[in-house]
């Protein structure tokens, strides 16, 4: 009998093992189909074949890209149904305009004409402020929202419950009392709690919010991705605020507290038109409403101030599951490859995507000063690891890395022959370029360019850089690690 039974034990540890198998083949075709990126299929198929059973279930909760296919078609009609009211008359104007500023545009014209084919209105009315970290950004945002006079959009991936977010968040309901409209889109994940936290002052008022793909417990672990990382303020339709800073107490520096550095901008013009945009078809997609087109929120060219400078473009690169393609990433590759003497870059996570990194690789050949800004200490041991695979193969042809040590550097710009600067909320990594809900300002204009590569080389002061031989001789098993991570990198 104990003999029957240890058979009958065999044979269905046998049968397990082999559908377990076949199942895990199936999946692996189905990665092969489904993903496009070689490098993030093949990282998922290591999972599956290396982890049993945990890889599948890492690779159903995070890989299978249903949400971007159903999910986001929703909000793709949406996008085009607000845009329609737009298109014609914006691509025109767009075209107009980089025709008529070509000497303005330099030599990075073709990167206009990119940027300008993805819902993005070319404008060359405006004024731009660089705000250096929260001490900079939170006062002059907090005097836009008390001189607001027809309504507030807020959209930002986290709105802490603390000091600043409760000091804003007070400006809010004041504004909302005199009859402002006001709106705030906030991420479900990275503003986990919001509507808790902020429950007895949104009591009574007329302020509406509306989170970004709402996590539900059942999906939670697929609702980790597709993030609503973009930080976006618009007053009036005059006035608009985009960069690296969220609200919160982490992006202020006072005294006693380890030292953050990031970049924010001040636009005044129209450009804060594709802002509103941007924000307008978030909000109908997550609200479920249907706010047109009208001058409440896209005031006509004349009501602007005449002060504005008439030569100063700016374009907003914005891109996400629900973008046609890459827009941020073809963009950031574009500048690149298009620059003649120099690219200072600042970035908190570099994870390059092969693209983007033969774009700095060519540009250090071909002689042009190429420097990268990174934390010294990430936040994340395994995104750390990852990034310093790709450091030996930058420094060998001639790109300069840095490690920021007076605290850790949120900001996320690029500056090119120091007239085009790009500021905005993405990093470079696949999780920007691909699954996150990002937003970019691109701007052709020479003395903002001028102040953003005076802090890039400021914060160099504060930095160490990278030398290739003691790089080669860090630990083996240091090294080993980090190539092994590196294999996942595509899914951090």
């Amino acid at each position: 009998m104990v003999n029957v039974f240890t058979e009958l034990s065999i044979s269905l540890s046998s049968l397990l093992f082999i559908a377990y198998y076949v199942v895990a083949i199936l999946v692996c075709l189905r990665i092969i189909y489904d993903t496009q990126d070689t490098a993030k299929a093949t990282a998922y198929i290591l999972l599956v074949l290396l982890l049993p059973i945990v890889g599948i279930l890492v690779y159903f909760s995070f890989g299978v890209n249903y949400r971007k296919r159903r999910l986001y078609k929703k909000k793709l009609r949406a996008n085009a149904q607000v845009y329609q009211d737009l298109d014609v008359q914006m691509e025109q104007y767009s075209v107009q305009v980089i025709d008529a500023f070509e000497d303005e545009l330099r030599h990075f014209k073709p990167l206009a004409t990119l940027a300008s084919r993805e819902y993005s209105i070319t404008t060359h009315r405006n004024r731009t402020t660089l705000l250096r970290n929260g001490e900079e950004k939170f006062p002059d945002l907090l005097r836009a929202i008390k001189a607001a006079k027809s309504h507030i959009h807020l959209e930002y991936y986290i709105f802490d419950a603390d000091q600043t977010g409760h000091e804003i968040m007070d400006a809010l309901v004041e504004k909302a009392a005199e009859g402002v409209e006001v709106r705030i889109i906030y991420d479900d994940f990275g503003s986990n709690g919001f509507r808790r936290n902020f429950r007895k002052k949104l009591a009574g008022t007329s302020i509406l919010t509306a989170p970004f793909y709402k996590i539900r417990l059942l999906f939670l672990a697929n609702s980790l991705n597709y993030r609503n990382h973009r930080k976006i303020a618009v007053i009036d339709g005059k006035i608009g605020y985009v960069g690296g800073i969220n609200v919160g107490d982490d992006y202020y520096n006072r005294e006693g507290d380890d030292y953050w550095k990031d970049t924010h901008l001040k636009i005044e013009g129209l450009g804060v038109y594709n802002l509103q945009y941007i924000f307008l078809t978030d909000w109908n997609f997550c609200a479920g409403e249907d706010i047109s087109i009208s001058e409440t929120y896209f005031p006509a060219p004349g009501s602007f101030s005449k002060e504005l400078p008439r030569g100063h473009i700016v374009q907003i690169s914005a891109s996400g599951p629900d973008s046609p393609y890459a827009n941020i990433l073809y963009t950031l590759v574009q500048a690149i490859t298009l620059s003649r003497k120099e690219v200072f870059i600042v970035t908190p996570y570099f994870i390059p995507d092969r693209a983007f990194l033969d774009a700095l690789k060519i540009s250090a050949l071909s002689g042009v000063d190429v420097r990268v800004l990174i934390p010294g200490t990430p936040d994340s041991v395994f995104v750390g690891a990852a990034s310093n695979t790709y450091m030996e193969d930058l420094l060998e042809i001639g790109v300069k890395v840095y490690h920021y040590q007076k605290g850790f550097i949120h900001a996320k710009t690029m500056v090119c022959d120091s007239y085009l600067s790009i500021i905005g909320t993405a990093n470079l990594d696949q999780r920007s370029f691909d699954i996150n809900f990002e937003i970019n300002a691109i701007n052709y204009q020479e003395e903002l360019a001028q102040a953003l590569r005076a802090d890039f080389l400021l914060d160099l002061e504060d930095a160490v850089p990278l030398e290739l031989e003691a790089w080669r001789n860090r630990s083996k098993s240091v090294v080993l690690f980090e190539r092994m991570i590196r294999l996942f990198s595509p899914l951090l």
